[in-house]
């Protein structure tokens, strides 16, 4: 989880699972905040909504299995919710920043479509001695949780927008193939 420098509008910061891409989710605040306080273990004092839906499904007997970030249209992102019950799965249409936050709740899966891996996501890079607080993706792979943590909060919102700028330039000068495979890929 990171901060736009102006704006400060928080995004999640999906990894690829072969750790070399980042998709980065522009989300709200309430949503951002049920995200971190789950992935903290911090217990509010009454359920937040994300807690009344996990557990109004797993009352019903269901288990939500993933989340996929289906597609990016017009600027927003896309999700479903996939939920097994009985043996049936649901899928379910869902803004990426709810699904997320239920995901961390019921320990689901996080997929993305490839189409939107490869339309969306960067890779952090340092640019020479410059931004020694940017690290590269492959690197990331070698952190544990507490250092990953440290590196989030190290890092400037000029640094990650910085990076994030220069990885967008460079998607626009590359060009623009046709996807021949829409599977998804998993991210964690």
């Amino acid at each position: 989880m990171s901060f736009e420098p102006i704006g400060k509008q928080p995004i999640v910061l999906l990894k690829t699972a072969d750790d070399e891409r980042f998709l980065p989710i522009w989300i709200g605040h309430p949503e951002a905040a049920a995200i971190l306080m789950q992935l903290q273990g911090a217990s509010p004092p009454r359920p937040m909504t994300h807690d009344l839906f996990s557990d109004v499904i797993s009352e019903l007997h269901g288990e939500v299995v993933r989340v996929t970030v289906t597609e990016l249209r017009d600027n927003t992102f896309y999700a479903r919710i996939t939920i097994v019950q009985d043996g049936r799965e649901v899928e379910i249409d869902s803004r990426p920043s709810d699904a997320i936050a239920l995901a961390v709740r019921c320990d689901a899966q996080i997929f993305a479509a490839d189409e939107v891996v490869e339309e969306s996501s960067i890779e952090l890079q340092a640019e020479d001695d410059e931004q020694p607080g940017l690290v590269t993706a492959s690197s990331l792979a070698d952190l544990d949780p507490a250092e990953f943590r440290q590196f989030l909060e190290n890092v400037t919102p000029e640094e990650f927008a910085s990076s994030l700028q220069e990885q967008l330039d460079e998607a626009l000068e590359e060009d623009d193939e046709p996807l021949e495979d829409e599977d998804e890929e998993e991210l964690g």
